[in-house]
Order: structure tokens, then sequence, then C-alpha cells
């Protein structure tokens, strides 16, 4: 008979739960996390989570597991009832850290997540269910309700003695640096992926988006990021009403594709002005997905220390110039907030400089949600590779529209678009396009 090593309550976000440490012969500890009582032990929902210090811990971008776990706790802690055990030994599909790091080179290389196990002569998936079946047993789990995404860990856990009663998908809105692996997993390792880019998910009202398509490909250059500007506006061209007011132009499922886009880039930028009025929190809420970094484009450094974009649970950068005094740079890096002073250009942040320094730091792609003075300034210095606007169903006649004088005279010079994306999501639709680079321009 398996017996736990230790028992303990474990405080957490979504509850406290009773932590059952159990040491099997293999060497490695499964943590089994439990909420609720068992009871007859009948379709217990389940999460059998393997070990992945670098998306549980670290974040990584590079998987969806981190998501997947906080994803998981989340759902057990809604239904009041459930087990999460958390699976040490199975690294990288039971390769271990190294291993899986020397996989990542691989992938660098251009393999993909199979090819790059199978080029270091390494098992595609070397994890066994038998001691995560023995530890559901003697907690008095009989049948399972079991979240996963993952076929072979069913048939592992039915083949180890367990009995799966249902499936219940567990998918995230995927990062355009995890895309790929997941279609790997999907296309070559029978791993279902239950998104759908019109907002329609087939899971829970708050489940996944899968934006990938109306993002475009994200090719960032050298010396600048992949930008995407994403908007919404009245059917006659308003982001918000004469007095300013825009909440909510756009319907609750375009605002959740909204909020998959951002969990599938790298950074969201938004001007001082909208930062302020506005006061957004820009991570993402609406969907399970990872939150970007936040930046601000602040001339004089004005961004209240208070502001939501501050204070909430993501990154934070402000992009400003030498304007801004030195005392209030330190209190907004006292705060956690990275300062960037960058050059300034017709007395404001210069956005080739801007977008350089968020290029050298590492982001290859960002989301741009205002205000109107950054979307012109953006498109009139040709700096954008894709435009997503979402129309709604609305007339708002005198307003603040999205994109203001360009210079432009003749029809033949306006900034042409193309590769159109149409995504109807409830009774908005959404289009998108890549930009045209214009002649002459950079």
């Amino acid at each position: 008979m398996t017996t736990a090593a230790v028992r303990v309550a474990l405080p957490t976000p979504y509850g406290v739960f009773s932590v059952h440490a159990f040491e099997r012969p293999s060497g490695h500890v499964y943590l089994a996390m439990v909420l609720g009582e068992i009871g007859d032990g009948e379709d217990v929902l389940v999460r059998l989570h393997s070990e992945c210090l670098t998306g549980d811990a670290l974040g990584s971008l590079r998987c969806d597991c981190g998501v997947q776990l906080r994803l998981a706790l989340k759902t057990i802690a809604a239904e009041q009832r459930g087990v999460l055990i958390y699976a040490t030994g199975q690294e990288g599909r039971g390769i271990g850290l190294i291993n899986k790091l020397r996989a990542y080179v691989q992938q660098d290389r251009g393999a993909d997540t199979v090819d790059a196990n199978v080029a270091l002569g390494l098992p595609v998936d070397a994890r066994s269910y038998v001691e995560s079946a023995e530890v559901l047993e003697s907690l008095g789990v009989r049948t399972i309700r079991l979240l996963t995404n993952n076929p072979r860990k069913v048939g592992g856990l039915r083949e180890a003695g367990g009995t799966v009663n249902e499936i219940l998908p567990i998918a995230t809105a995927p990062h355009h640096r995890n895309v790929g692996y997941l279609n790997t997993k999907a296309r070559r390792m029978d791993h279902l992926l239950a998104t759908a880019p019109n907002g329609s998910s087939p899971g829970a009202a708050d489940g996944p988006i899968d934006a990938m398509a109306l993002l475009g490909e994200v090719r960032a250059r050298s010396d600048r990021p992949y930008v995407v500007l994403k908007y919404a506006q009245s059917l006659d061209g308003r982001i918000a009403t004469a007095t300013g007011d825009s909440k909510w132009i756009s319907g609750e499922t375009e605002r959740r594709l909204s909020h998959a886009l951002r969990a599938a880039c790298d950074a969201v930028l938004v001007g001082v002005g909208t930062a302020i009025v506005d006061d957004p929190e820009l991570t993402v809420r609406m969907v399970p997905g990872a939150s970007p970094m936040r930046v601000v484009l602040d001339t004089t450094s004005r961004l209240p220390l208070d502001a939501k974009v501050i204070a909430s649970d993501a990154a934070t950068t402000v992009i400003t110039t030498e304007r801004s005094t030195p005392a209030r740079r330190a209190e907004l890096r006292a705060r956690g907030v990275r300062v960037e002073v960058v050059a300034e250009r017709e007395g404001r942040v210069d956005l080739q400089s801007a977008l350089a320094t968020l290029r050298a730091t590492g982001t290859e792609s960002l989301l741009v949600e205002g205000g109107s003075t950054v979307i012109t300034a953006l498109l009139a210095a040709d700096l954008v590779d894709r435009l997503i606007v979402a129309v709604a169903p609305v007339i708002l006649g005198a307003g603040t529209q999205a994109v203001n004088g360009l210079g432009i005279d003749r029809v033949v010079d306006g900034v042409r678009l193309a590769n159109r994306s149409i995504v109807p999501t409830g009774e908005d639709v959404v289009l998108g396009w890549d930009v045209v680079p214009r002649t002459g321009t950079h």
C-alpha cells in the first residue's frame, strides 16, 4: 500500500489544498494536492501534471505548462473537489532538465519538439504513469475525470490500472513562441487543441481562443519587433464618444479575443494618455494565457504611481526621454518598473528608438492598443506590420477616431493593406490585414 511520507495544508490563491507527499521507488516525489472530500472516490476531477521547472516556475513561453498548471488548480477550486498530482522527475516528458535544455538548442536550430529528442538519441516521451496511478489509489480515487489534452496520458493511466471515465481538455491561448510546439504535439502526438479562432470555444465561457490567424506570421526585424495595431471602433469609425467614453464599444466575445491577442504577444503598448484616462491593466484575464509585458510611452514620466498598469501582476516598462526627472525614474524603478530612456523626436518619444530598445532586449512581437496619437504616429512612420480592427454594430456620431492626419493628399499614396482575415465574434466583426510597406519609408 502506498502511503504518504507527509501531509500538510498548503494555502494557495486558489484555496487551501491538503498536500500529500509520496516518495516512490523511482526516487521521485509525487505531490498530491487534494481539495475537498474524495468521498466514494467516483468521478474525481484529476490533473496529472509533469514537472516543468522552466514553465511552471520561471514562466517560459516555449510551452504552455505553467498556464496549464494554474488553470488546473483554478478548475479544481471551482469544483471544490479534485486532485492535482505534481509528478517530479518527468521534466521534458521524462528526459530530465539538462536534456530538455539540450532539446531546446535543437529546436532553435529548426527541429520540432519530437525531432529534437530523436536527434539527441532520446525517447519522444519517456514518462510512466504507474506511480501516479498508485498515488491516486492510495487517496481513495476510484474513477477519474482527467484534465488533459494528451490521449497517451489517458492510455498510460488506464494501462496502470486507473479508470478514466471522462477526458476534459485543458487548452490555453497560444503564444507566438509556443504555437509551433502546440501544433506539433497535436499533429505528431495526437494532442487535443480545444480552441476556436472566432471566440466560440468548445470549453467554458472563459476558455481559450486561438488568435494566431488574426495575428499573422510574426516576423521580427533586427531593428524592431513585429508590430500589430489593434483597436475596436464603432461602425462609423469612432474609438470613443465626444466625451471620451470607450467602454465598451465591442462586445464581451471580441474582448476575449483581444485578451487572446495579448496572450499571443511578448508585449502590449499604449501611450501615457491612454494609461491615464482609461487606467487599463493590460493583462490577460478573460482567457487562460500568459500576460505580456506592458509598455507605456511617456515622454516626461507623468504616469501616476498608482496606475493599474504598474500595480497589477505583470511586468511593466516605461519608455521615456531625458525630459523626465531622474527622481521620477527612480520612483518607478522602486515599484519594479523597468525604465528606458530614449531619444525624442518632435517633443515625443522617438518611436524608432523605442522599438529598437524593445527589440534589443528580446521583444519579438508587440501589440499596440492605443491611443489615437500612438496609432497615427506608428502608421505615419511606416512602423506597423499588421492591423487588426474590431467593428462594433453601433454608431456614435461625433467622437474620437483611431487615425488622425497622415499627410496623405492622394488616394494612391494611402496606407495599403493585404492578406485579409475576417473573424465574426458575437455581433462584432474583426478584420485583420498585413500592412504593405510604403516606398521610401523605414
